[in-house]
């Protein structure tokens, strides 16, 4: 590992891309503490228990605890993230031109990220109102003091405009760093939230006086559920099921072509934990919407019951995975288009008819293992909430399973860009010895 990480070094080009990741981690975390002008931070001092409830230290957690010093970037990225499921959603054959864009390769794509950044400056204005009138009415405590519409105003374009160049960040990372810049972000800001995940561990109720013995129980307890976490993400991320394919022998004027055997390899979960965010993100938005009018009753009831530690919360957060992760993983890998392709070159599955056998056959795998990965994803996101809530966990702390998986999935996506640019320059990774 550590000639690994000196081979890492010696690649100039690899160097100068993990250096500007880490230079635009410094420029969002410097962000992050930047507080938006006018409004009194000291309010949310009180907010990281009772009055807090998931809400909070959900967003806070994701936002990188930007949202508890309401800084410029104290929306994070999720704007963005929800604006990226309406788009996809659409270009699913329900607007005609999103459809056609989607399947115009490179093109197309640059035209629908376009559309992807106007729909995030839209749901950032409302997200952004939403929550400076939320806040300053949910908890009865004025952050901004006889705020007038002009405030709400100037709150809102700067919490927008902190949205757009966090998003702008996460499109550097992309192009000139390494790995997937939106992914990234938010894997930043949860790492930065895990030592005041200690500290609140430490001065809450789960730590208690004259019972060290079951204070050193608890923790370990809590150590090994979480390691066992970790070793079963990244079991399920890197398992596969490869599916043999064998191509006939064609003969194109003197040379023959084809005739070799490889696989296709279908991964448990081929969507690794885009659908986690997608369902965290589209959760809270009702929510987020709901607190424009909090002091009525049915707001305070979406505000209370879409909680993850609510029995219905939690139902359609288990159920948003399960959709969310069948929904990404079959826009990314059709067995149509697979079978069609294997058709096109003389390749087929040995015992399969090519064509739409074969497309069939691969949905019913594909299902299958979907399945296994979908519900693995939400077991693992909705244990930690349940242990966290038998140890009697502070609430901010009890969505430990959401942050590992996203932490655990961005390092290894992370850890594979880094190691196809070392193989590509002959040097060994972390996975080759």
């Amino acid at each position: 590992m550590f000639k690994t990480i000196k081979n890492i070094w010696h690649v100039q080009d690899l160097r100068t891309r993990i250096l500007f990741t880490l230079f635009i981690f410094i420029i969002y975390r410097i962000g992050s503490f930047v507080p938006v002008p006018g409004v009194d931070t000291s309010v949310f001092d009180s907010m990281d228990s009772g009055a807090a409830n998931n809400l909070f230290g959900l967003l806070n957690t994701f936002s990188g605890g930007a949202l508890k010093n309401f800084s410029i970037f104290a929306l994070g990225i999720m704007p963005y993230i929800t604006a990226s499921i309406i788009v996809q959603l659409l270009s699913m054959d329900v607007i005609p031109k999103f459809a056609e864009w989607a399947k115009q390769g490179e093109h197309g794509k640059k035209k629908m990220a376009q559309i992807t950044r106007y729909g995030t400056v839209i749901l950032a204005i409302i997200q952004a109102f939403a929550t400076s009138v939320g806040f300053n009415r949910m908890y009865n405590v004025e952050m901004v003091p006889n705020a007038s519409f002009a405030d709400y105003l100037v709150i809102a374009i700067v919490l927008t405009a902190g949205t757009s160049f966090l998003m702008w960040l996460g499109e550097q990372i992309t192009e000139k760093g390494i790995g997937n810049g939106i992914s990234l972000i938010i894997f930043a800001g949860i790492v930065s939230a895990f030592p005041s995940y200690i500290q609140t561990i430490a001065k809450s109720e789960f730590i208690v006086e004259g019972q060290t013995f079951m204070n050193v129980v608890k923790s370990i307890a809590i150590l090994i559920v979480v390691i066992l976490i970790v070793i079963g993400v990244i079991y399920i991320q890197q398992a596969i099921r490869k599916i043999p394919v064998q191509y006939a022998k064609r003969v194109v004027g003197n040379k023959m072509y084809g005739g070799q055997n490889t696989h296709i390899p279908l991964k448990i979960n081929a969507a690794g934990v885009i659908p986690v965010i997608f369902a965290v993100s589209l959760l809270q938005f009702p929510v987020v919407l709901a607190s424009f009018w909090s002091t009525h009753t049915w707001a305070q009831w979406i505000t209370k019951n879409l909680a993850t530690s609510h029995p219905l919360g939690m139902v359609l957060y288990v159920v948003m995975i399960i959709g969310f992760t069948f929904f990404y993983t079959f826009v990314q890998m059709n067995p149509q288009q697979m079978a069609d392709n294997m058709k096109k070159n003389g390749g087929y599955i040995p015992g399969i008819r090519p064509g739409k056998t074969t497309a069939t056959y691969l949905t019913r795998v594909l299902t299958r293992l979907t399945m296994t990965g979908a519900l693995f994803l939400a077991a693992i996101s909705i244990l930690p909430m349940a242990l966290g809530a038998l140890a009697n966990l502070p609430s901010s702390v009890q969505i430990g399973g959401t942050s590992l998986l996203i932490v655990i999935g961005v390092a290894l996506d992370t850890m594979k860009t880094i190691e196809s640019q070392l193989i590509k320059r002959h040097y060994k990774g972390f996975i080759n010895k």
